[in-house]
């Protein structure tokens, strides 16, 4: 069975372009290409991956499909557009062309505005990307899931995912109004979940196994384990575990479920959503 981390980045490291990277991310501000990942994924025993941008331009897009010409391991991308955009459809268009590029994400946890999402202009992006059969990543914090709730709920025929859990405060033990406000989200059937990014919402390399228990449950719980996706979110997470100690920290934990299950996880329900 081919398993597949369904969330990593590339990037040629530009301080204007990776602005998003503190001073605590010195690690991250090189350079982080398709040789690095080949060999982490290797080592771990994983086929493919699904590339996400990592900063909000098209050039982002021409940079992966790039990447994923030259390295067929990258089975599918999920890139930027902007989709409050009078051109939108035009530029949908031109991407369908495209076959790597399965679907796009807004970084929305930045946007100072918690409503962004639910702007009349967004929500015409996102009813534009049903027509083109393209996926969205569900970029945010707790705080925006009533607002993600409401959004999904106008899109019953969109596929989303929810990427890195909703980046809970693991290191802090905050569970309870994360799993409040996530549990009617996971009920729809169109809404797929990444456990992925954890080790970065705990201090840094100061995580045990057990910390992660208690929101692999949740996930697993609510969502089943036909929408749940593995995702590394390599290279950010060497700020606090390496590609393999992320690895491992979901390996142990689905050890105890079935084959099929396990399959699932690693690499069937990436191909599901992604169309990979």
């Amino acid at each position: 069975m081919e398993r597949i981390d369904s969330h990593q980045h590339f990037w040629k490291y530009d301080p204007g372009r990776q602005n998003w990277m503190t001073d605590e991310m010195d690690l991250l501000k090189k350079d982080y290409g398709p040789p690095d990942l080949f060999e982490l994924l290797e080592q771990c025993q994983l086929h493919g991956s699904v590339a996400v941008q990592a900063s909000q331009t098209e050039d982002e897009n021409d940079f992966l499909l790039n990447l994923s010409d030259n390295n067929s391991f990258i089975k599918g991308i999920v890139g930027w557009v902007d989709l409050q955009s009078e051109s939108l459809l035009e530029r949908l268009s031109c991407y369908s062309a495209k076959n790597k590029i399965k679907g796009f994400r807004h970084v929305i946890h930045d946007e100072p505005d918690i409503d962004f999402m639910l702007r009349p202009a967004f929500l015409k992006g996102i009813k534009a990307l049903q027509s083109f059969d393209y996926t969205y990543d569900l970029l945010i914090y707790p705080v925006h899931l009533p607002n993600a709730l409401q959004l999904v709920r106008q899109f019953p025929d969109q596929p989303f995912v929810i990427d890195h859990i909703a980046k809970p405060r693991i290191g802090e033990h905050e569970i309870f109004d994360w799993k409040k406000h996530l549990m009617p989200l996971a009920s729809l059937p169109n809404v797929y979940c990444k456990i992925s990014g954890m080790v970065t919402e705990i201090t840094f390399k100061k995580w045990k196994q057990e910390d992660f228990m208690p929101y692999m449950d949740t996930i697993v719980e609510l969502f089943g384990t036909k929408r749940i996706l593995y995702g590394s979110d390599w290279p950010v997470c060497s700020l606090s575990a390496s590609y393999s100690e992320t690895y491992r920290i979901v390996e142990r934990y689905f050890e105890k479920f079935s084959d099929d299950e396990q399959n699932d996880f690693f690499g069937l329900n990436a191909k599901r959503f992604y169309h990979l």
